[in-house]
C-alpha cells in the first residue's frame, strides 16, 4: 500500500467520525456558510499568481516547520502579494486542521484554498463552513464521475474548484466546469519531481484553461522556467515553509522576481 492509499484509508475513517460529531445542517449554520467567496481565478490574474501554502509537515519531508504561526504567515503572504493562501487541513499526515482555515479567514481578504483529500460530499460542506473559497480535487483519489459530481456540488455551494492531475491518464478527469487545473510536479506515489513532465501535461490541456504549477518548485529558476512555459499560477509551500520566517522567504522571492 503506497502513501496515497494510506492517506485515503485514514481520511475515510476521519470523515465517518466527523459526521457523528457535526451534521451538515449544523455546518450550514456556520457564520461563514453564507459569505460570498473571493475568487481565486480573478486573484491570481491581478496579484502575483502565487498561491502560498501553509504546511507544517509532509509524509515525504517530515516536519518542515513546527513553529510558524498560521495567522502570522498568512498575513505576511497577503502583505507581499500572494494571489491566494493554501492551507493544509489534514492533521495526521500534514499537521493541519480546519481550525487553521477558519482562524485565518477572519484575518486575510484574499482567497483560501482548502487543501485536503476530498473524497466525500460532507467535506465540501465542512470547507464552506470553515471559510474556504476554493477546494482541491485530486484526480488520483477520484473517478472522472466524482470529479464532475464534486465540481457541481462545489459550485452549488459557491466554491471554486482546483483540479489536480499528475499523469497523462488523469487528463481524462478534466471537466470543462472546473475553475483551475493544477499540475503537480511531484508524483504522489514516489514523490519524484519532474518539471518537464508537468509542462508536457499542461500543453495537452484545452486552450484557455487556467493552469497552476504545484509542488517541487525549489528555486527562482524553477519558477521562471514554469512561468516561461505558460503557467498562470504557482502553488508553493515548502519553498517558504522551510524558512524560519515563511513570510520573509515570500518577500525575498518577490524581490528576486
Amino acid at each position: 500500500m503506497n502513501i496515497l492509499d494510506k492517506i485515503i484509508q485514514q481520511k475515510r475513517r476521519e470523515v465517518d467520525f466527523a459526521k457523528t460529531k457535526t451534521t451538515i445542517s449544523q455546518l450550514q449554520e456556520s457564520a461563514f456558510f453564507k459569505r460570498e467567496i473571493v475568487s481565486l481565478k480573478e486573484s491570481i490574474k491581478s496579484r502575483t499568481g502565487i498561491i502560498a501554502e501553509f504546511k507544517r509537515k509532509s509524509p515525504s519531508k517530515g516536519v518542515i516547520n513546527g513553529r510558524a504561526k498560521v495567522s502570522e504567515v498568512a498575513q505576511s503572504y497577503q502583505k507581499y502579494g500572494a494571489g491566494g493562501i493554501s492551507i493544509l487541513t489534514d492533521e495526521q499526515f500534514f499537521g493541519g486542521s480546519l481550525q487553521d482555515l477558519s482562524k485565518v479567514r477572519n484575518e486575510i481578504s484574499i482567497p483560501i484554498l482548502r487543501k485536503d483529500f476530498m473524497i466525500d460530499a460532507y467535506q465540501f460542506y465542512e470547507a464552506k463552513a470553515h471559510g474556504a473559497d476554493v477546494i482541491l480535487l485530486i484526480a488520483s483519489c477520484l473517478s472522472p464521475m466524482q470529479v464532475r459530481e464534486f465540481t457541481e456540488l462545489s459550485h452549488h455551494l459557491g466554491l471554486e474548484v482546483l483540479l489536480e492531475i499528475h499523469t497523462g491518464e488523469e487528463l481524462a478527469h478534466y471537466y470543462s466546469e472546473v475553475d483551475l487545473v493544477g499540475i503537480n510536479n511531484r508524483n504522489l506515489k514516489d514523490f519524484k519531481v519532474d518539471l518537464q513532465h508537468s509542462v508536457h501535461l499542461k500543453n495537452l490541456l484545452p486552450a484557455g484553461v487556467l493552469s497552476i504549477a504545484e509542488s517541487g518548485i525549489s528555486s527562482v529558476e524553477d519558477f521562471k522556467f514554469l512561468k516561461e512555459q505558460g503557467f498562470d499560477g504557482f502553488l508553493m509551500g515548502e519553498y517558504f515553509m522551510r524558512n524560519e520566517t515563511p513570510g520573509k522567504a515570500f518577500e525575498e522571492l518577490i524581490g528576486q522576481l
